[in-house]
């Protein structure tokens, strides 16, 4: 009916069949038709027909007053929205864990900045849960899959834990029993240890005190690098160190249970052209890191 009100409006702005047909694209006889039948839906005759064009009803005057206006006003309306939906020109607003956000994504952020300059990033990291609704943000990279039922959810893939230390640690730890007796550093998120064997998968439990903790996992990558025992993290944040030989995996058969990450947006909520690009280029840029396992 929205659309057939809009056709009247037209039709009493124009008092044409033709110019309306024009101005819509539409044929004359479609738009014969749908004032027709709102005029049938209503039960009274809003235009009068003639050779000199179309008239607007004593009725018809009354509809016109009433409706102009809100139909302009919803048009313009579906047109902000498309235009921020469609727009490459905006904000983007993405959640995401500290530890995944700095760090193993440092070079994805100026990556895609350089790529899309007209899009402005809204970057907010946090080890605590922050909701999409609260937060009002487009995208959120989760660890863990969310009970949630009001969000999309797509499983990127996984992030494996493993033990590293520094190279001039001595005693090196090359056993579990020795791993028990060697200094170690641990991140809140990881301060008891759940290792899986990769060739029998039997899993150990390294429950122990620990010389430093800290509650973020940059630290923990600092204080090993200096020499101060061994600890626990996910591959993303030592890869480099480990590549450029400050860091050494400990017990390399053993790893942790791997960190399944999702990027997730509002269930009811369309996503922008603007968030569509972010979450592609995000999940191809995680798939094409080393210490990714893409799903």
């Amino acid at each position: 009916m929205l659309d057939d009100l809009k056709i009247f409006i037209t039709a009493a702005q124009t008092k044409s069949l033709t110019a309306t047909a024009e101005k819509l694209g539409m044929t004359i006889a479609t738009v014969s038709r749908r004032i027709a039948n709102l005029e049938s839906t209503l039960g009274s005759v809003l235009l009068h027909r003639s050779t000199k064009g179309l008239t607007l009803t004593t009725t018809g005057a009354s509809y016109y007053r009433e409706c102009a206006e809100f139909i302009e006003a919803l048009d313009q309306r579906i047109s902000d929205l498309d235009h921020t939906l469609n727009s490459l020109e905006g904000e983007v607003k993405i959640l995401a864990p500290t530890n995944l956000g700095a760090g193993p994504l440092d070079e994805f952020w100026p990556l895609f900045a350089i790529k899309y300059p007209q899009i402005s990033l809204r970057i907010e990291l946090s080890n605590d849960f922050q909701s999409l609704q609260d937060t009002q943000a487009d995208l959120a990279l989760r660890s863990g899959q969310s009970s949630n039922q009001s969000l999309i959810q797509r499983k990127v893939g996984e992030i494996q834990g493993i033990l590293v230390a520094s190279p001039s640690l001595s005693p090196f730890p090359e056993t579990i029993e020795q791993l028990e007796q060697t200094q170690s550093i641990a991140g809140q998120l990881f301060n008891e240890w759940h290792l899986i064997h990769d060739a029998s998968g039997a899993e150990q439990t390294i429950d122990k005190p620990h010389r430093h903790t800290c509650n973020d996992m940059r630290i923990s990558v600092n204080l090993v690098k200096h020499g101060h025992g061994v600890t626990f993290l996910p591959e993303s944040l030592v890869y480099d160190e480990i590549q450029a030989g400050q860091l050494k995996r400990v017990l390399p058969e053993w790893r942790g249970r791997s960190r399944e990450i999702y990027v997730v947006w509002p269930y009811r909520r369309s996503l922008s052209v603007r968030a569509t690009l972010v979450r592609d280029e995000l999940m191809a840029f995680l798939h094409s890191q080393a210490w990714f396992k893409p799903s």
